[in-house]
């Protein structure tokens, strides 16, 4: 499995711009120059008509300066929920404005630490003018606070059911919350009886979840790669740089093992991760197997590269000015987004018809 010409350029493209822009500031210019926004968004929205794999090149890079942008919330959470809705007119009316990036969306959807919409305990009840009064507690919500179009999944009387809030509706409550990793943004959507517009079938809210959890742990997944794979490329170059004993500290027995059980850590990391991205690009009827071991194997690659990263760094990789705790907060934060290893390895084997005791 390789990315074709195209998706390499593309991610040429994107390692080069970011590497010029840091930080939020880097946001404009992806989706101007590059348009990255739009690039899972079809043409008829205002997109680029590109799939999971050109997804799959962007995030490895945005992996890579553990970027704080909001493509993961809004270019792939809301954007595919919405696709994965088939309301036309919603894509029609939302879509051209996430494709562009003037506008950021935001998918609220995780109860109690729960990404599984079974757990989804939010209400929404039919109002006298047509739309919805949802009420709950929305958290874990990328982008949530500044996101400018927001969706929220809700229960019916029919379901898990998938609703447009609007950003300034009345009962709506958004808070930053503090996380460990900063560099992700999250907040805590809190409803209280707030206007809604149904998005979809009422009712098809689990199967929109179910489709959108996977798409997440793909591109999740190739995120952690390109984040592993950096942490590891840094903790390389600092093992040759760094003497102890006279000789630099890479010349030593345990530290070649170390590092290179890293890299066999990476390299399989990145066979799930491509896997999982080729499986949604064609659609494929196992991409719920797929996805689980992406996340399952990518979310404890990169912890432990991260881990090792601190410690073969030695004194330094404990220091607040050295970039080696950014990487450990990412890869712990990031391992339990949209759930953690253990639960995807349940849903793994409850795909394969397994019984896990």
């Amino acid at each position: 499995m390789r990315l074709t010409e195209e998706q390499e350029e593309l991610r040429s493209a994107v390692r080069s711009l970011l590497a010029r822009h840091e930080g939020p500031a880097a946001w404009r210019p992806l989706t101007e120059q590059i348009g990255v926004a739009g690039l899972a968004v079809p043409e008829e929205y205002g997109g680029a008509g590109c799939g999971a794999r050109e997804v799959h090149a962007v995030l490895e890079e945005l992996g890579r300066t553990l970027s704080p942008v909001p493509y993961l919330g809004s270019a792939v959470l809301t954007v595919q929920a919405l696709l994965t809705s088939g309301d036309k007119a919603a894509c029609a009316r939302l879509l051209p404005r996430l494709a562009e990036g003037r506008a950021v969306g935001s998918l609220a959807w995780a109860e109690q630490g729960s990404w599984d919409p079974a757990s989804i305990r939010a209400e929404a009840a039919p109002g006298p003018d047509g739309t919805w009064r949802i009420t709950g507690v929305k958290e874990h919500v990328l982008a949530g606070a500044e996101a400018d179009v927001l969706l929220v999944a809700a229960r019916t009387a029919a379901g898990v059911s998938l609703f447009e809030v609007a950003v300034d509706s009345t009962g709506l409550r958004r808070d930053p919350v503090v996380t460990m990793d900063q560099t992700r943004a999250q907040a805590c959507v809190l409803l209280d009886a707030a206007g809604g517009r149904l998005i979809g079938t009422d009712g098809d809210g689990d199967r929109i979840l179910s489709h959108v959890l996977n798409l997440a742990c793909t591109a999740l997944a190739a995120e952690q790669v390109g984040a592993a794979e950096r942490a590891l490329e840094r903790t390389v170059a600092y093992a040759k740089e760094r003497v102890q004993f006279g000789r630099p500290i890479g010349s030593f027995q345990a530290v070649k093992h170390r590092l290179a059980d890293a890299y066999v850590l990476v390299e399989s990391a990145r066979s799930a991760a491509l896997g999982a991205a080729f499986a949604a690009a064609e659609d494929s009827a196992e991409l719920t197997r797929y996805a689980a071991v992406a996340k399952s194997a990518c979310s404890e690659a990169f912890s432990a590269v991260a881990g090792e990263m601190v410690q073969l760094h030695g004194g330094i990789g404990i220091t607040w000015e050295h970039d080696a705790h950014r990487f450990l907060k990412r890869a712990h934060s990031a391992a339990q987004l949209f759930g953690p290893p253990a639960w995807h390895r349940h849903r793994l084997s409850a795909d394969l018809g397994l019984t896990v005791g």
